[in-house]
Parts: C-alpha cells; structure tokens; sequence
C-alpha cells in the first residue's frame, strides 16, 4: 500500500502568531501576498474563495478555526476536473517560537496525483515565502504567477 499524497511544508516567520493569522484570513492583507480578489469567511463552514492568479481561483470551506494556532480548509479550483473545488484540505498550524517567530506548518492532502502534489508544492512555496516577506514587514514585489493559466 503506498503512502497517500501530501504536500508538507513548514517555514520559520519573523512575526507572531496573531500576525500570521490576520494575513491568513483577514481577505485584504490576504492580497499583500496572494491573489487579486478574496472573499474569506474564516468560520466552520465559511467560505474560502481566492482568485489566485487573475485567471484561477481556489475554492473552498473552512473546517476548523482557532484563532491565532489553526485553520483547516477545504480546496479545489473552479473548472478543474482533477482538483475541483473543495476536493482537497489545507491545514495550517502556527505554533509560537518565542521570542517573536513563529513555525508556520502547512499540509496539504486529497491532492489525485504525484503531479499535482509537485504543482501544488511548487506552489506553496512560492506564496510561504510571500507571507513571510510581508508578515517581516517587508514588500515582496509583483507575483509574476499573476495572469497566469497554469494549474499548480
């Protein structure tokens, strides 16, 4: 039996918990570091909606919510047979590393296929290290996957 497909990533962020979760789930600090529009409603059963690219958007619904420690979200893309909306889950763990960091832990699971998990992959950590530039205060310049069509 082989083991099931899972994206994992963990980055260390030079801000604290409470920081990371505003640019998680508040939809306007959202775009400081992904998409072009957002609609978030970060509430068990809420809506995840984020135009990621300006061409593809990412769908879903929050599961589980703790403010400040935890999300975990449903995650598809509008159009897309392989990973429609809701079809995959998001979970976010952030856990404090005093005195001012944070360990933000992301794993994503119910991805169909390898290749999808490298796309995917590819794709958070490209936008991990955007909320780390923003969350440090810093700008982190254009998303060049703007305007872009390609599934990750």
């Amino acid at each position: 039996m082989s083991e099931p497909l899972v994206v994992r990533r963990e980055t260390h962020v030079s801000a604290p918990p409470a920081a990371l979760f505003a640019l998680l789930t508040d939809p306007e600090k959202i775009l400081r570091w992904m998409g072009t529009e957002a609609q978030i409603e970060p509430q068990p059963g809420g809506l995840y909606l984020v135009n990621v690219t300006s061409t593809r958007f990412a769908r879903g619904s929050f599961r589980e919510v703790v403010p400040v420690h935890r999300l975990a979200y449903s995650f598809g893309w509008d159009g897309s047979e392989e990973v429609p909306p809701g079809s995959s889950l998001v979970e976010i763990d952030l856990i404090e590393e005093p005195p001012n960091g944070t360990l933000l832990r992301l794993t994503h699971t119910g991805l169909p296929t390898a290749e999808q998990c490298e796309g995917h992959a590819k794709g958070w950590a490209h936008y991990l290290d955007r909320l780390a530039e923003v969350a440090a205060g810093r700008d982190p310049g254009p998303d060049w996957w703007h305007g872009q069509d390609s599934q990750r």
